[in-house]
């Protein structure tokens, strides 16, 4: 077996049987597939268990959010290559083979991105890649705009964990996914670390799946999500810059925090978004940064071109 497929799945009966199927659908099949169910209260077990005896089921008690469930499928993975995937995707036919060859194209390559289309439009783009900038923002890149503009390949700053692929052996050198994001920005997160440590992302448009997209938040704003992002964009930066590097960011860092306030303000957010920062804040004093070593500073130079070149690509919409 070259991959495992790892699914995390909460309530998600009314997306899984797609999802499934088109694993089976797959142009090779040296993957096996692992669903790990957050304590479900549907009947997502029982379907996976009747219909798809083929794929590996762990069940917890209790919701232990994104990162928890993907981390015990990534523990459980004796391949070299662990893809991790929404329960609200379908995917095209050269998903896995697509996204297996570019891993193997790119020996210097920690995770690979695939093209995200909107499942009630495949002419638009749900996520071409995740980019992350000074002003502390991440954002997806090509978002809502046509498919025809994202069809070449490129280095990205992360992969967005609903559809990607990871080296397994990576995850020794760098850790797994950080739990204490419980969901959101944990994909940029490990990223982040990866490139840390040497490691590049690519955007791979080939490999291609559908996604429906705040399968389990249930929209695109709501107060569990902005609480949640706004929480770990201030660990994220905490976590991740050294201290000189915060210090060097700090007026960029300022602006966009205090732009976000302001758009979630006017969206009927400022109480949720707030208090996330807040707890972002104490979220820090608990936890620990990634130390710094000296032979990485190439390393951290290069993300810190690439954190002012991605506020020009956003501002710029490009």
């Amino acid at each position: 077996m070259e991959a495992t497929v790892v699914i995390p799945n909460y309530n998600g009966i009314k997306y899984l049987k797609g999802c499934l199927d088109s694993l089976r659908e797959q142009s090779r099949h040296d993957f096996k597939v692992l669903l790990i169910d957050n304590g479900s209260e549907d009947d997502s077990v029982r379907l996976v268990e009747s219909h798809y005896p083929e794929v590996e089921l762990v069940c917890f008690a209790q919701n232990r959010g994104f990162c928890g469930a993907v981390n015990e499928g990534i523990r459980r993975a004796d391949t070299p290559y662990v893809i991790l995937l929404n329960n609200d995707t379908v995917c095209e036919p050269e998903f896995v083979s697509e996204l297996i060859a570019a891993m193997e194209e790119h020996p210097d390559c920690f995770s690979c991105a695939s093209r995200m289309v909107k499942m009630q439009d495949a002419g638009l783009i749900d996520n071409a890649g995740d980019y992350y900038c000074a002003l502390g923002w991440a954002y997806a890149y090509g978002k809502d705009r046509p498919v025809r503009h994202y069809l070449k390949r490129r280095e990205i700053f992360s992969a967005c964990a609903g559809a990607a692929i990871y080296r397994r052996s990576v995850f020794d050198e760098i850790g797994l996914f950080d739990e204490a994001h419980f969901a959101y920005l944990e994909d940029v997160d490990i990223a982040y670390r990866a490139k840390i440590a040497g490691y590049h992302n690519y955007y791979i448009p080939e490999a291609v799946v559908h996604h429906v997209g705040s399968a389990t938040s249930g929209s695109i704003y709501n107060e569990f999500k902005i609480r949640h992002s706004s929480r770990n964009s201030i660990y994220l930066v905490y976590k991740n810059m050294p201290w000189l590097q915060i210090l060097l960011n700090l007026p960029f860092l300022a602006a966009g925090f205090l732009i976000k306030t302001v758009f979630f303000a006017r969206k009927g957010y400022f109480r949720e978004y707030v208090t996330g920062l807040g707890k972002g804040i104490r979220l820090c004093e608990h936890s620990k940064k990634v130390p710094f070593r000296s032979r990485n500073l190439p390393h951290y130079l290069r993300i810190q071109c690439e954190l002012w070149i991605n506020i020009v690509r956003r501002l710029a919409g490009i």
